[in-house]
């Protein structure tokens, strides 16, 4: 049965050409041009998702979209809505997704754009209505490819249900998950159990970027465009058209790029430096960061425009240390991978030495595990390594701070604490820079950004 939209807008231009687009797509589109008569329109027939404007008189205020949206996710909260706003009226839109909308589109739209966002919507609301509660790992291994994957608890059963899900759609998901939780292992299984896995999955390390090499980066150049630009070059956009780009440590792009991002984000569309023409990208994103993007917002770090595009879906990983029941999983996935590369064909792992495993901190999570069980591996004479072989080759992380080994309210300021933890850290490791970053949470580009900031680059020898 064809989906059921609702079109609210008190242009009749735009109604009309909604009208026909949906139509030719296959949908049932109502359409109204009153807050007043969609409310009515809502309670008489079942409406399965809804295209709105903003305003409905001479006022460009928003204020009556706004109550309109409020009575419409009052009366039916599972219904999405998708904005219908101008681009410079985004902060609007923001506001409305903060009150329950789905999604935001800018006029004038781009049709493919509009109608990705419709079917995404649908396939979201409609699948979840469908969605068993509990899935085995059997079952979501019949029916993806998560092989690359390794987990049976709960919460890792929780994750890969929903990746299964939102997989087949367009959706932005943003990763969310300490340093070593598998945030590119998980981007990767989404784009391969994509309609997009035979195109190109393009990944940018945001944070190793330097802000004004950005644009260039991302969208390109043509040659001539400045001094060293001897050739063409394609940006990671353009690579990424029709497939996935993958954006890791999106929480450290600088809020003079964060703009930029989002439009090409919005509009679909960018230019290369040097070039007169616009080019169009089809692309589904997938972000991540290890750091608190609702802080960043707060504190006016990062864009509340930007943080709501590239959300639509959120997965939070959990830390190691909570799905321990996954370690010994884990621990002998990476003994299979490295029997056959040191040559120990008959390697095994004994349950005491993984009961240990279980009870460790794991600060840094799958990817400290893996160093730890290749270093065994590599140094360990025998083919059956136990505790004493892990307790030998174990690099001990500090533990976490609990409350009472914060300092005294008024002591120390935030930078004054970043500066010392960033101190200890690199003593600790001796002044590996690699090492201290991944211990302190941060990308190579971001602890150098702040040695430059506390002005310790000259003290360390990097």
């Amino acid at each position: 049965m064809a989906a059921k939209l609702l079109i609210i807008d008190d242009d009749p231009a735009i109604r009309t050409s909604l009208n026909f687009l949906l139509k030719r797509e296959g949908y049932t589109p109502f359409t109204t041009s009153t807050p007043e008569e969609a409310l009515k329109i809502l309670g008489q027939v079942s409406i399965n998702l809804i295209l709105m404007d903003m305003n409905y008189s001479r006022a460009t205020s928003g204020e009556e979209g706004l109550d309109l949206l409020k009575k419409i996710k009052t009366g039916f909260p599972v219904t999405p809505v998708i904005l219908m706003t101008a681009w410079a009226s985004i902060r609007l839109a923001v506001e409305g997704m903060k009150l329950g909308a789905a999604d935001f589109i800018s006029k004038p739209w781009n049709n493919e754009s509009l109608l990705k966002a419709v079917a995404t919507n649908l396939i979201l609301t409609l699948g979840a209505a469908g969605t068993k509660p509990e899935i085995s790992r059997q079952e979501l291994d019949r029916r993806y490819n998560f092989t690359k994957i390794i987990g049976n608890s709960p919460e890792m059963l929780k994750i890969l249900n929903t990746i299964g899900r939102v997989s087949r759609t367009d959706a932005a998901v943003l990763i969310l998950g300490e340093s070593g939780t598998g945030k590119e292992l998980i981007a990767e299984a989404i784009h391969m159990n994509s309609p997009r896995k035979d195109r190109n999955f393009i990944k940018v390390n945001l944070g190793g970027i330097p802000s004004t090499l950005f644009e260039t980066e991302m969208f390109g150049h043509k040659k001539g465009a400045f001094t060293d630009a001897r050739s063409d070059r394609i940006g990671r956009f353009e690579m990424a058209d029709h497939g996935t780009i993958f954006l890791d440590e999106i929480g450290d792009l600088p809020l003079g790029n964060q703009v930029k991002l989002l439009r090409v984000l919005q509009e679909g569309c960018f230019e290369k430096i040097g070039a007169t023409q616009t080019q169009t990208t089809d692309i589904r994103l997938i972000s991540a960061t290890n750091r608190n993007l609702k802080e960043m917002v707060e504190n006016e770090q990062f864009r509340e425009d930007l943080f709501y595009r590239i959300n639509l879906i959120t997965l939070q990983l959990p830390p190691l240390r909570e799905r321990i029941d996954d370690i010994p999983l884990l621990v002998n996935h990476f003994i299979n991978n490295l029997k056959t590369i040191y040559q120990h064909p008959i390697l095994t792992v004994t349950d005491s030495a993984l009961n240990w495993l279980k009870i460790q901190p794991w600060i840094g999570n799958i990817r400290e595990l893996k160093n730890l069980v290749e270093r065994v591996v590599v140094m360990s004479p025998s083919d059956v390594i136990d505790i004493r072989d892990f307790r030998s080759h174990s690099q001990a992380l500090p533990q976490k701070p609990g409350k009472s080994d914060l300092p005294p309210i008024g002591s120390m300021t935030l930078d004054d604490i970043e500066k010392n933890m960033i101190i200890k850290a690199l003593e600790y490791h001796s002044n590996n820079i690699s090492k201290a970053a991944q211990t302190l949470g941060l990308s190579r580009a971001a602890l150098y950004r702040r040695l430059e900031k506390y002005d310790l680059s000259d003290e360390i020898k990097i």
